[in-house]
């Protein structure tokens, strides 16, 4: 039953002992408090139980700032990042080994080269960030269920998307699609490129309904930006596009649907599910 999981990561005896120590009561609890996992059928559960043993046990979890990881955060956080790998070789999270959980944001230095070549550097709060080649860092509190949060909203789906995106080149938008016989590398970049450029260009609309005496950046803006099928932050590039669109895709799926229905089908192929059940069955 759990073959697949054996070619990479922990071995068979470990990942077979960690789904044994999945307690049954904290499972049903882990999903009933994720409300997007509520559309799983049965024999999907029980796969996702698999990918979420086989993720505790070649992961290793550490707690920051003082954050301590009890088996509820644990199990949170792998059914979460284990959503998207559902359907996919699990050898897609290969390549790297821990995950760092801090209570809330944590501070990331940046630096960006303006159009002159002058380098800013500054301080910038985070709920996650993955780094190529490295961990991946979660905020608790953005990650945690059961919080009020913007619809699509998703700390951990959006970082592993990011690692599907590392995973065999530069973070692009563009995902390995080695396993994907049906689906053209052109094909993807082509529709990539016509959404990303649509979500841009709305962006652009709505930016300019906001009246001049509303700061873009207050929460008085929220009312316009709210018209956007995803979250603002998607048009910052295409690798983030890809990354809130798949959060989205998994949380919120309709308003991305509705507006890119040809960017919705390309990741419902892609990933292997269908979470409005918005078109024909996909191959496995």
């Amino acid at each position: 039953m759990l073959g697949w999981l054996f070619a990479r990561g922990a071995s068979k005896h470990r990942v077979a002992q960690m789904q044994a120590r999945i307690n049954p009561e904290l499972w049903t609890q882990t999903l009933a408090s994720h409300a997007f996992l509520a559309r799983l059928t049965e024999d999907e559960r029980d796969t996702l139980r698999e990918r979420a043993a086989w993720f505790l046990a070649s992961k290793t979890m550490t707690g920051a700032a003082g954050q301590v990881l009890t088996d509820e955060i644990r199990l949170s956080i792998a059914v979460q990042a284990c959503l998207p790998i559902l359907y996919l070789d699990p050898g897609l999270y290969e390549g790297w080994s821990e995950v760092i959980v801090y209570p809330g944001g944590f501070l990331i230095p940046r630096s960006d080269v303006d159009e002159d070549g002058v380098v800013h550097e500054y301080v910038e709060e985070a709920a996650g960030e993955a780094w190529d080649g490295g961990p991946i860092v979660l905020s608790w509190e953005d990650a945690s269920p059961g919080l009020e949060r913007p619809a699509g909203f998703n700390v951990v789906i959006h970082e592993f998307a990011h690692k599907l995106d590392l995973q065999y080149g530069q973070a692009d938008g563009m995902p390995s699609l080695h396993a994907h016989a049906g689906i053209r590398p052109r094909l993807w970049r082509s529709v990539l490129e016509r959404s990303y450029d649509a979500l841009l260009a709305r962006l652009e609309e709505i930016e300019a309904a906001i009246p001049a005496d509303v700061d873009p950046e207050s929460e008085e803006a929220d009312h316009w930006y709210a018209q956007l099928p995803l979250d603002p932050y998607a048009a910052t590039d295409e690798a983030e596009f890809f990354a809130v669109s798949s959060e989205a895709f998994f949380v919120h799926p309709e308003p991305l649907w509705r507006a890119m229905p040809e960017w919705y089908a390309l990741l419902s192929q892609y990933y292997r599910q269908d979470p409005l059940g918005a078109g024909p069955a996909l191959p496995r």
